[in-house]
């Protein structure tokens, strides 16, 4: 299956996987750029509205045991 590029404007990393992440750092990115006080609260909120809370969730946990094991973290 061939992956897409983003273009341009785009908030996302198009072609990664729900939960890499890179989604939601592309998002936050975005935000800040364009101002946003907060930019990770609208990265988590626009998660939020797309996937719901469960999933949302999972992916914070999964993140988190993901930088606790040896990931680069901050």
């Amino acid at each position: 299956m061939a992956t897409r590029k983003s273009k341009g404007k785009g908030g996302t990393a198009a072609g990664t996987p729900p939960g890499s992440g890179a989604n939601f750092k592309a998002v936050e990115a975005s935000a800040a750029k364009s101002g946003a006080r907060n930019p990770a609260a609208v990265a988590a909120a626009a998660g939020n509205k797309k996937y719901g809370k469960p999933a949302m969730q999972k992916m914070a946990a999964a993140g988190k045991k993901r930088r606790s094991v040896g990931g680069k973290g901050k």
